[in-house]
């Protein structure tokens, strides 16, 4: 690519890929820092969980369930975006127990502190970050992505995602009264420049709805639907924003995503709809308007037909599981 499309592409990663992390999580941020001295092996099933690892020291090897060991060394970050089970270990075939018969709770209640594992070996660093993934309305976006996303410290494109280490490593390493929502924000960071320097990275690997971050007319279309989701958009409008004639347009559109235009554009809008419904008090009304309904009606019964649940029993059931109602 030359700097010109390298600095196009980043523009549009950017962009779509922060929106559909804010989209994607639900609920608070688990966080916190281990220290492991070899030998040591902790194991972490499938769960709604997007977990992030950031090497501060030594290396460590993670292990998906379904797919080949990979070597994480300092400086190193890994993303599991879809929950992935994974066993993280200082060596290959380690036994590995999981959080809870390590510690005697689960990793949500031991958030903030300390992962101790003393042994005589070789001392390892982590900072781990995770935060449960909203269920539905399911993007293709994740299911393009493989299970374990790794960027080492070689591959790191700019400054943007190296500054995010720093900050996140920093403010764990202090952590103060604001610590809790400041890691929130920089995990979000640290998820998006992940993924974004992972794509830069090598776009010739890229396979499925990911590629069309990287269409020179799919990337800039898919920026301004997450732009402005509630704009009265029509394929024409799109193409002639973008450059590029309806018809190419449509058809590279649904190659890259598998879906036409205009049906992207309604499951983001109801993707926008859930956030919106999962994090304030804003009436239905409201909401309906700014992913471009005028109808109350017509947007609830789009929302069902997306989500599968009306939007007034949807933003329910999210408060009575973060306990608000």
């Amino acid at each position: 690519m030359t700097g010109q499309a390298i600095g196009r592409a980043r523009d549009h990663v950017a962009d779509v890929v922060g929106d559909l992390v804010a989209a994607l999580r639900r609920g608070g941020v688990v966080y916190g820092r281990a220290l492991l001295s070899a030998p040591w092996g902790m194991a972490f099933g499938s769960r709604s969980i997007a977990t992030i690892y950031v090497v501060i020291a030594g290396s460590c090897v993670l292990a998906p369930d379904d797919g080949p060991a990979l070597h994480l060394a300092q400086g190193d970050v890994a993303l599991l975006p879809s929950g992935a089970g994974h066993v993280v270990s200082d060596a290959p075939g380690r036994p590995a127990p999981t959080v809870r018969e390590l510690f005697g709770a689960d990793l949500a209640e031991l958030s903030a502190t300390d992962l101790v594992i003393e042994g005589a070996g070789p001392e390892t660093v982590l900072v781990c970050g995770a935060y449960l993934l909203e269920p539905a309305p399911q993007h293709p976006f994740l299911a393009s992505l493989p299970d374990v996303v790794r960027v080492t410290a070689g591959q790191m494109r700019g400054a943007s995602l190296a500054a995010a280490v720093h900050l996140l490593t920093t403010e764990v390493d202090h952590a103060g009264r604001g610590t809790p929502a400041v890691v929130a924000s920089l995990l979000d960071l640290l998820f998006t420049y992940t993924l974004r320097s992972w794509f830069l990275s090598q776009p010739d690997q890229l396979a499925g709805w990911a590629r069309a971050l990287h269409d020179p007319a799919v990337g800039p279309a898919l920026a301004l639907l997450h732009d402005d989701p509630g704009k009265p958009w029509t394929v024409d409008a799109l193409a002639h924003a973008v450059g590029v004639p309806r018809a190419r347009f449509s058809r590279r559109f649904a190659a890259t995503t598998g879906h036409t235009p205009m049906e992207y554009l309604g499951r983001w809008r109801m993707t926008v709809a859930a956030r919106l419904l999962r994090e304030g008090p804003a009436p239905l009304r409201q909401i309906a308007r700014k992913v471009g309904y005028d109808s109350e009606f017509a947007f609830a019964r789009a929302f069902k037909r997306v989500v599968g649940d009306a939007p007034g029993r949807y933003r329910a059931m999210h408060r009575r599981e973060d306990g608000t109602s």
